[in-house]
């Protein structure tokens, strides 16, 4: 028989609390009406016309959404985040540079994935921008002209500040909202790129390799699932770093006693 403590230990397996899901709202689906039929196996019920979510799936689902977010960090793997509906933008910035990864909360630009080089001379040309305002050359400039060069900044920044500093393609995208973010989510799957998202009651879970089945509309949900994943992938780099500094001391340590045979 399952004691108190047993039930209490299996809790605590987890990355997140079936209790702290329910807070964050995470079990709401949208209307009955809207549902995708692939969401079937995650929907728990139907409650006043709206599909509640199996919350037992979405702790699960996103143990193993997190695990292969580390994992990839581990590997040294960026992962991009990616949310542009107004509730999910602050929340995706800030998680992504708390674990130090790539990020696009404004609008996705066609091609970031599948046409990569160009997007590479795009940001080429804004850090370019970027010097001349430094180091003097633009106010060299005539009015219009500085002024021109300013707000070309100002619109590629606006777009790829968050990506400015992923030097290759991502090893896997974090995506809230898989509807909204269709182009992101057929660029990768053409690339053969994994892809981690929310799936609502009204996704296709079939387009993601791990889907977490929650709310991708209230805020407090998109945060919960975001930190998480984002806490894992500071894991999974500090792993990295843990794994490499033991390698280094290894390769050091052998060729002191090669030297010291020698």
């Amino acid at each position: 028989m399952e004691t108190q403590e047993t039930t209490t230990a299996q809790q605590s397996a987890h990355r997140v609390s079936i209790e702290a899901l329910l807070k964050a709202g995470t079990h709401f689906g949208h209307l009955t009406s809207r549902w995708n039929p692939k969401m079937k196996p995650f929907i728990f019920m139907e409650r006043n016309g709206i599909h509640i979510i199996d919350l037992t799936q979405t702790q699960a689902l996103l143990d193993k959404a997190a695990d292969a977010a580390a994992r990839f960090a581990r590997r040294g793997k960026k992962i991009l985040f990616v949310g542009t509906k107004k509730q999910a933008r602050e929340i995706i910035r800030r998680h992504a540079e708390s674990c130090d990864s790539p990020y696009v909360v404004e609008r996705w630009l066609g091609g970031t994935l599948t046409n990569f080089q160009t997007i590479r001379k795009s940001i080429r040309r804004m850090e370019d921008l970027a010097r001349m305002e430094e180091d003097g050359t633009l106010s060299q400039l005539k009015k219009k002209e500085r002024l021109m060069k300013r707000r070309e900044r100002e619109k590629l920044e606006k777009v790829l500040s968050g990506i400015k500093d992923l030097a290759r393609l991502p090893g896997a995208l974090f995506i809230v909202d898989i509807n909204r973010e269709h182009i992101a989510v057929s660029e990768a799957r053409k690339l053969g790129i994994p892809i981690i998202a929310m799936v609502d009651t009204n996704c296709d879970p079939d387009l993601v390799d791990y889907p977490i089945p929650a709310n991708d509309d209230a805020v407090k949900s998109i945060d919960l699932i975001t930190s998480v994943i984002a806490a894992a992938v500071n894991e999974g780099r500090k792993e990295k770093e843990v794994q490499e500094a033991a390698a280094k001391e290894e390769k050091a340590k052998r060729k002191q006693e090669a030297e010291d045979q020698g």
